[in-house]
């Protein structure tokens, strides 16, 4: 997907916020969402990896590092950061079952198992 000229103003931006200030949080998070947008899966787990070390309980944070592993076909290492986001309190679960971000676990034992408990019986 070709990146439009207001987000790559804005990745710019963003970027050179956190030059400044590595660590704040608004601009972390929205530059992540740019990258994941754009599918630079690398780029978006860089700054989930920043935020996690600056929230390392948010389970909203977790969770979208774990959406980010899958989309690198990480599988064990992504179901593993849903495990940890579910733990520590991440519960929209309708959307875990539907975000395309995780479709690369579809199938897969392990996920298939963290689920299970979470699917609608009917």
């Amino acid at each position: 997907m070709e990146i439009d000229a207001q987000d790559a103003f804005d990745i710019n931006f963003f970027e050179n916020v956190l030059k400044r200030d590595p660590k704040n949080r608004e601009s972390l998070e929205l530059l992540g969402s740019l990258y994941s947008k754009y599918e630079m899966a690398r780029q978006a787990l860089r700054i989930d990896r920043r935020l996690l070390r600056i929230l390392p309980q948010d389970a909203r944070i977790r969770y979208n590092f774990a959406c980010s592993l899958s989309l690198l076909g990480r599988k064990s290492d992504a179901v593993a950061a849903l495990k940890e986001a579910i733990d520590l309190g991440y519960d929209d679960m309708d959307w875990l079952l539907q975000d395309p971000d995780l479709n690369g676990l579809k199938g897969y034992s392990e996920f298939e198992s963290l689920i299970a408990p979470h699917k609608c019986p009917f």
